[in-house]
C-alpha cells in the first residue's frame, strides 16, 4: 500500500463505520453502544481509484494512563504515529464537545496531515455542527454520511490533497505473478499413482487463532509473540471485543495471527455487544487453519475450556493446547503430570493433542508453542496414498473383522482418502448404516495410531459398494 491512514476521533462517532465502508467488508463491530472498539484494527482500504492501509482505532477520552481507557488512548497514539494521515472524525448530527477541541489540539501537535470529517452529515439538522467544526482550526471539514456512502468521492479529494498526489497514485512496477498449481498438480497426481503423497509445504503463510475463555492471557501471549504492547491488556477480563489480525515472522514463515474476544458459556452471554464478539471469534476460528486454545493453568479445564476445544474439532480445525500462567504454578512437575492425565481423559476425541506450558509474561514456551503448532498442522494436511490405506484396511480386518448383523457379516472393500484438511476417508462397504459406533472407533484409533495423526479431527465416510448385477436385475422387471 502506497500510504497508512489512521481514522481517529471521540467514542460513537461512526469510526468503524467508515472503516467498514472503506474497506468493503463488515471487519469491526458496530453498535450503538460508545466504545465498542478497543484495539487498533489494519486494513486495506479502497476509495475510487486511492488505495490504501487503514487502521481503525478505539474513541479517545480523558484517562489516567493506568486506566482501561488510558490504554486505549495509548494504543490510538500508536496507531497515530505509525499513520501518515489522520482523518479526524467528528459528529456533526451532535455537535462539538470539548473532547474534540482537545483531540484537535493533539494532532496539531503530532504535526502529520489531518483530513476533518463531519460524519452523520445527512442527519437532518446537522449543518450546525458542520459550520461548527470549522473552528477546530483543522482546514475545511469534509461532509459524509460512512453509514450511507455519501460524501465519498469528496473525501477521495481531501485525502489526496493532504497526502499528494506522488504519494496518494506511487508508479508500480508490472509485476510477473507465477500461478500456484501445486494443490492442482497434487489432485492430478493422487488420482493417477495410488501411492502418490503430496509434501506439506514449510513456507505457505499459516493462519492461527487464539482462543480460550475470558482473561485467559489470549492478548498478552500475543504481544509477547510480536515483542511489543501491540494488542490492548489488563486485569479486566472481556477486554478483547474485536478479532484482531496481526502478521509476524517465526523462523522464516509468515504467521497471521487472530486475537479473538474470550468465550464464556452461551447461558451467560446475554448483551448484544458480547454475541457479536463471539460471532466475530467462531469466524476467526473458521478462518484460520491452527487453532491455539489457551488454557489458565491455575484453573484449566473448566466446562467451558473443554467445549471450546469440542467445537474446534467440531469446526475441523487443528488444534494445539497452551497451558498459560505457568510462571504462577508452585509444583510445575506434578502439575504437568496431572494436567497430562486430564487431557488424555477427558478429551478422547482429540487423542494425542499436543499440550504445551507457556508464560505470556515472561515468554516461556513460546518457541516450543510454536513448533507443536507447526507440526499439528502439517497432520493436519497430511495425505495417505491409496495403496497404503488399502493394505492397512485389509490388515485391520484380519486383526478384528466386522461384525456380523443379521447372521450376514459386514465387509470393507476399499478405501482411500478424499480430502485433507482435517484428512477424511471413503470406505466402500455393504451395508454402511448397520456398522456399529464402536467398529468406527476402532478403525479411527487405528488410523491415528499406525498414520500418527495425533490431535487432529479424522472423518470416515462409508458408502455402499456399487453392485454390479443391479442393471440386469432390473432389465429383468
Amino acid at each position: 500500500m502506497s500510504f497508512t491512514v489512521a481514522i481517529v476521533g471521540r467514542p460513537n462517532v461512526g469510526k468503524s463505520t467508515l472503516f467498514n465502508r472503506l474497506v468493503g467488508k463488515k471487519l469491526a463491530l458496530v453498535d450503538d453502544t460508545p466504545g465498542v472498539t478497543r484495539d487498533r484494527r489494519p486494513g486495506d482500504a479502497r476509495l475510487i481509484d486511492l488505495k490504501f492501509r487503514i487502521i481503525d482505532t478505539a474513541g479517545l477520552e480523558e484517562a489516567a494512563p493506568e486506566t482501561l481507557q488510558g490504554r486505549m488512548r495509548a494504543q490510538t497514539e500508536a496507531a497515530i504515529d505509525e499513520a501518515d494521515l489522520s482523518l479526524f472524525v467528528v459528529d456533526a448530527k451532535m455537535g462539538l464537545t470539548p473532547v474534540d477541541q482537545a483531540l484537535a489540539d493533539m494532532l496539531r501537535r503530532k504535526g502529520k496531515p489531518v483530513v476533518l470529517v463531519a460524519n452523520k452529515s445527512e442527519a437532518r439538522g446537522s449543518d450546525g455542527g458542520f459550520y461548527d467544526s470549522f473552528t477546530l482550526g483543522l482546514g475545511e471539514p469534509t461532509a459524509i454520511s460512512a453509514e450511507h456512502g455519501q460524501g465519498m468521492l469528496d473525501l477521495r479529494d481531501a485525502i489526496v490533497a493532504a497526502i499528494g498526489e506522488e504519494r496518494a497514485y506511487p508508479e508500480e512496477d508490472e509485476a510477473v505473478t507465477d500461478v500456484d498449481l501445486r494443490e492442482e498438480a497434487a489432485a492430478e497426481g493422487l488420482e493417477k499413482d495410488d501411492d502418490y503423497e503430496p509434501e506439506y509445504d514449510e513456507t505457505k503463510p499459516l493462519r492461527v487463532a487464539i482462543v480460550g475463555r475470558p482473561n485467559a492471557g489470549k492478548s498478552t501471549l500475543i504481544n509477547r509473540f510480536l515483542g511489543e504492547d501491540r494488542l490492548l491488556t489488563g486485569p479486566e477480563a472481556g477486554i478483547t471485543r474485536d478479532s484482531i489480525s496481526v502478521e509476524w515472522d517465526w523462523k522464516g514463515r509468515t504467521i497471521k495471527m487472530f486475537d479473538t474476544a474470550g468465550m464464556r458459556r452461551k447461558a451467560k452471554v446475554q448483551e448484544k455487544l458480547e454475541k457479536l464478539s463471539v460471532a466475530d471469534g467462531l469466524r476467526a476460528i473458521r478462518f484460520a487453519e491452527t487453532v491455539v486454545i489457551v488454557f489458565d493453568a491455575t484453573i484449566p479445564f473448566e466446562k467451558q475450556d473443554l467445549q471450546i476445544v469440542d467445537l474446534v474439532l467440531r469446526e475441523g480445525r487443528a488444534a494445539v493446547l497452551a497451558f498459560n500462567k505457568w510462571d504462577l504454578i508452585e509444583d510445575p512437575q506434578a502439575v504437568l503430570a496431572e494436567l497430562r492425565e486430564k487431557t488424555e481423559r477427558l478429551l478422547p476425541q482429540a487423542r494425542g493433542i499436543r499440550a504445551v506450558p507457556v508464560s505470556g509474561q515472561t515468554g516461556r514456551g513460546l518457541d516450543k508453542l510454536m513448533q507443536s503448532v507447526i507440526e499439528t498442522d502439517r497432520t493436519w494436511n497430511r495425505r495417505i496414498s491409496t495403496a497404503k490405506l488399502n493394505r492397512w484396511l485389509d490388515a485391520q480386518q484380519t486383526q478384528h473383522p466386522p461384525p456380523a448383523v443379521s447372521g450376514r457379516r459386514l465387509k470393507l472393500k476399499y478405501m482411500t482418502q478424499v480430502k485433507a484438511r482435517p484428512p477424511g476417508f471413503m470406505i466402500s462397504c455393504t451395508r454402511p448404516d448397520a456398522l456399529p459406533e464402536s467398529y468406527i472407533r476402532y478403525l479411527t484409533n487405528g488410523l491415528r495410531n499406525d498414520f500418527n495423526l495425533p490431535g487432529v479431527p479424522i472423518r470416515i465416510h462409508f458408502k455402499a459398494a456399487d453392485n454390479p448385477f443391479a442393471s440386469k436385475a432390473k432389465k429383468r422387471r
